[in-house]
């Protein structure tokens, strides 16, 4: 917009710290930067690197306004205001989206034109001030693979199938309304670009080709910096650029020019040493930082990565290991620049004067909140499951852990099968061949996600490991579902020039798709006789994948036990066909002469993998890749879309939609209310996560969902899935808590299900929600601890406000879905220590009135009274005067529109 435009151009000259600014170099006047160094504090040579970035950024945006010095003192002083609970302003240099979040984004800023026009603004300044990038990767499926392609020959080693094709131009077909919207937008806003569809996933993108280490603007050289509408966003931190998820709600605010609200963390120091075993894989690490950082407990903190392990581990691994920062629940996970960034740079093209940022990082004498520490050469092969990624386990105990499992009772390592049918074989045909299904069996073998696919180490250990099973006779049986999703092109590339490619082919990993897929349960359909015989034995089948989320529900409806793995583990399992194996004791398979063949026998050593690596993953790649990205895909190019800056909605669409929460807003503040005798919608446990809020996969066909766009006139298959309906806030809110694995308390099962309390009637979520809203009745959802984790998800908390959920009560939260929360307007209630539903004896079935008294301050305890006669105190958890500010709006973006709409 013009007036924050003029602001941040009015900052530099009224920036209390423009002494600090000097040339790089004084034969170029103009390329200046913010040195610290002239601070000539001591304080700053004692900040953790990560400190630093946010103190240069808010030094650099000192303006007196959304940046004071007092926020400047506040960083200088982290050694004390770290566990204070001090709320600083960051402004990220960019934002980066992907397309699951960015649709939603995009109709926000379109009908936030609207909004501002209707209260006589300019629509004009709803538009990104701050960067954007927005990467459509979540869109397209495993529809096609092995089992449903036409296979052609090449002239080369072994047969092509057309199922990249098929995949992608199906991926076009479903979301031709929803590109068109996106390319309307990259059109209608300054400042977003879009990378088209087939380009790869968002963060092996953004590491290979969007991230800078140091970001230039208009003369100045500054630390790169982000925020993304992804929670993996983290994955950038191991290049040195410090960026984390936030949710898709506050990333619309920062693009429009607003700094972000923070408190100040702590900084966990991770101190790596040793040397990891020559079997090992970065995969295996990632998963036991997973497991130890989660028993350290760094909910809310950044962590920092150092000591000599850290220079044995490549960008690509260092990358894997920040990706998974989610997992390990805290905010960011923080590998400096160092030489190995600065020769990654140059590998893939970016090479630039970085000395503003070595200089500023320089500076080893650093304080850290707590050191931990672990030896790599602890590491063994492992893998998490098998529904949660924290739950590590040695590979050498995956078969004993596993059946443990099968008879443990229902929980995050349990599926309570009684003892008797632990060994159920279920027989079926496929193809004219006869096979078996028993608990264990592996039906889902995915290299897929960021994650690992970015990684060329493993991708190439995958491709040797696959070259040598193929050369001992071994193969994948047919009915399992194997595909390949590279992160970017560059993947492919050195797969192929390296020759491990046919091999990878010949196992039945082909390349399915560039996107997420199966990571985020975009798995496409089971054979039919799969599906069957699973449902017939009511069978715990599993998935193995390359992934960082296995949460239940996720990956496929059918697999019920889900296991993280590196590549080269997820093609031995897929080879085997089992999860029920030890590989040091048993034989991966025998060959057609008869012959037993062992894990050890084909698993590539760390020194065959490097000598590829060097040989074949080189900067000429990265460059010929990356120069035509923007171009690559003919069908966008060739996609036209309208260029008014006003988005005419189509009352017809089932995919863009313009949603409702701005009706009937004033310029007007209306005072908070206190929520009186609010019904419980749902009663939940722990860990619910944003799958279970709202579901990214299939639209089941017995949902609300599929009833609404039933009546629209579409039959299932053109149902899609609710990830890319996220532009429609009809199907959205009959999405909202439709997964088939949420467990709620008042059924005492998994179900998309509750209990219209006036009545004891069993309904979907949304059509319950819906008879409480025509009868005017409030409501709340309770829940235990971890409410909200896994992905970064705004439709998690758009679904439950427009279902007239008021507020949320919660043992604890994922820290990117409370701030959701706080930027829907729908309050995050928080039992004060010590207290649950169960020690207060709440059923769920009272009703609930939440007192909201005046004046509201940051985590004040307010009073909640039942219906019973019962009074208890919680925590409103407001953390910050900003926060209290959105609410006072009735959410972030209504607070936005209001200050744009201002004359």
């Amino acid at each position: 917009s013009l007036t924050l435009n003029l602001r941040l151009m009015s900052a530099t000259v009224n920036n209390p710290f423009q002494h600090l600014v000097e040339p790089l170099d004084p034969k170029d006047p103009q390329q200046q930067f913010y040195n610290l160094a002239k601070l000539g504090d001591p304080r700053y040579d004692r900040l953790p690197f990560s400190i630093r970035v946010l103190l240069e950024s808010a030094v650099r945006n000192c303006d007196e306004f959304l940046v004071k010095r007092s926020d400047v003192e506040s960083i200088l002083n982290w050694k004390q205001t770290q566990t204070q609970t001090v709320e600083v302003p960051f402004r990220p240099a960019r934002v980066i989206l992907q397309d699951f979040t960015g649709v939603p984004a995009v109709v926000d800023f379109a009908a936030m034109r609207d909004a501002v026009m209707k209260l006589g603004g300019d629509p004009e300044k709803i538009n990104p001030v701050c960067p954007a990038d927005l990467v459509i990767d979540h869109s397209i499926q495993v529809d096609f693979n092995r089992n449903s392609a036409q296979f052609k020959h090449t002239g080369s080693f072994f047969f092509r199938s057309d199922s990249l094709q098929k995949n992608q131009d199906l991926e076009f077909d479903r979301n031709k309304e929803r590109f068109q919207f996106l390319k309307w937008g990259s059109k209608a806003f300054r400042n977003m670009r879009i990378i088209p569809p087939g380009s790869g996933i968002v963060h092996q993108v953004n590491l290979e080709y969007l991230a800078r280490v140091v970001f230039k603007y208009e003369g100045y050289f500054y630390p790169d910096s982000l925020v993304g509408t992804d929670s993996h966003t983290t994955m950038i931190d191991g290049l040195g650029v410090l960026g984390w998820g936030v949710g898709g709600i506050e990333a619309e605010a920062v693009m429009l020019g607003q700094p972000i609200s923070m408190v100040l963390p702590e900084v966990v120091g991770y101190k790596l040493c040793g040397t990891p075993d020559k079997l090992i894989t970065s995969t295996d690490i990632v998963l036991t930082v997973t497991k130890h950082l989660r028993q350290v407990g760094v909910v809310g903190k950044f962590v920092e990565f150092f000591g000599p392990g850290v220079a044995q581990l490549s960008i690509a691994d260092r990358a894997t290991i920040a990706n998974m920062c989610p997992e390990y629940g805290a905010t960011a996970a923080f590998f400096p620049v160092d030489d190995v960034s600065i020769q990654y740079l140059e590998q893939t093209g970016e090479s630039q004067d970085n000395r503003c940022v070595t200089e500023m990082l320089n500076k080893p004498h650093r304080s850290l909140s707590k050191v931990v520490e672990l030896d790599l050469n602890t590491v063994v092969p492992c893998c998490s499951g098998p529904k949660r990624p924290q739950d590590r386990i040695p590979v050498s105990d995956m078969k004993e852990d596993f059946e443990t499992c099968l008879g443990a009772k229902v929980g995050f390592k349990g599926f309570q099968v009684a003892p008797e049918r632990h060994s159920t074989a279920v027989p079926f045909q496929f193809n004219g061949q006869e096979y078996t299904l028993n608990h264990g069996s592996v039906v889902i073998a995915a290299i897929t996600s960021c994650t690992n696919t970015s990684n060329p180490s493993v991708m190439l250990g995958a491709g040797l490991l696959a070259k040598k099973a193929v050369e001992c006779g071994l193969s994948v049986k047919p009915y399992i579902k194997t595909s390949l999703s590279p992160g970017s092109g560059v993947v492919t590339y050195y797969l192929k020039e390296s020759g491990v490619m046919d091999y990878l082919f010949k196992l039945g990993f082909e390349v399915v798709g560039y996107g997420c897929m199966t990571c985020i349960g975009n798995s496409g359909p089971l054979p039919e006789p799969v599906v069957e015989a699973i449902t017939q034995g009511d069978l715990v089948a599993a998935g193995v994948l390359s992934g960082n989320r296995n949460f239940e529900g996720r990956v496929h409806p059918n697999t019920r036990a889900n296991y993280l793995a590196s590549p080269p583990l997820v093609i031995a399992y897929a080879i085997a066909g089992t999860v029920r194996i030890d590989f040091e004791k048993e034989p991966i398979a025998i060959n057609s002469e008869g012959k037993e063949i062992f894990l050890r026998d084909i698993w590539p050593t760390r020194e065959e993998i490097q000598a590829v690596e060097r040989t074949y993953v080189i900067p000429s790649m990265f460059k010929e890749v990356y120069e035509k990205i923007e171009k690559v895909n003919e069908r966008w190019n060739s996609l036209v879309a309208p260029s008014d800056k006003l988005y005419t909605w189509d009352p017809k669409s089932t995919y863009i939609k313009s949603p409702p929460f701005f009706d009937g807003l004033t310029m007007k503040l209306q005072p908070p209310k206190s929520i009186h005798d609010a019904y419980v919608l749902l009663n939940l446990g722990d860990s619910v996560t944003t799958d279970h809020i709202s579901p990214a996969g299939n639209i089941a066909r017995n949902s609300s969902a599929a009833r609404h766009l039933t009546s629209r006139g579409l039959t299932p298959r053109d149902y899609n899935s609710y990830g890319s309906r996220r532009g429609n806030d009809a199907v959205m809110a009959r999405g909202t808590f439709a997964n088939i694995r949420l467990f709620n308390k008042f059924l005492n099962k998994q179900a998309p299900q509750t209990i219209h309390l006036p009545t004891g009637e069993t309904l979907d979520v949304f059509d319950a929600a819906e008879r409480y809203q025509q009868a005017g009745v409030p409501l709340l959802v309770l829940a235990g601890k971890e409410y909200g984790s896994g992905s970064s998800r705004d439709w998690a908390a758009k679904g439950p406000f427009l279902l007239g959920v008021k507020a949320v009560l919660a043992e604890s939260y994922e820290r990117i879905h409370r701030s959701n929360l706080v930027g829907m307007g729908v309050i995050p209630l928080e039992y004060l220590p010590g207290n649950t539903a169960d020690s207060l004896g709440l059923t769920g079935r009272e009703r609930y009135t939440v007192i909201i008294p005046e004046p509201l301050t940051p985590r004040m305890t307010v009073d909640v009274k039942l219906d019973t006669g019962k009074t208890f105190q919680v925590r409103m958890r407001f953390d910050t005067d900003v926060e209290l500010t959105y609410f006072h709006h009735g959410g972030i973006l209504n607070y936005m529109i209001r200050k744009m709409s201002e004359n």
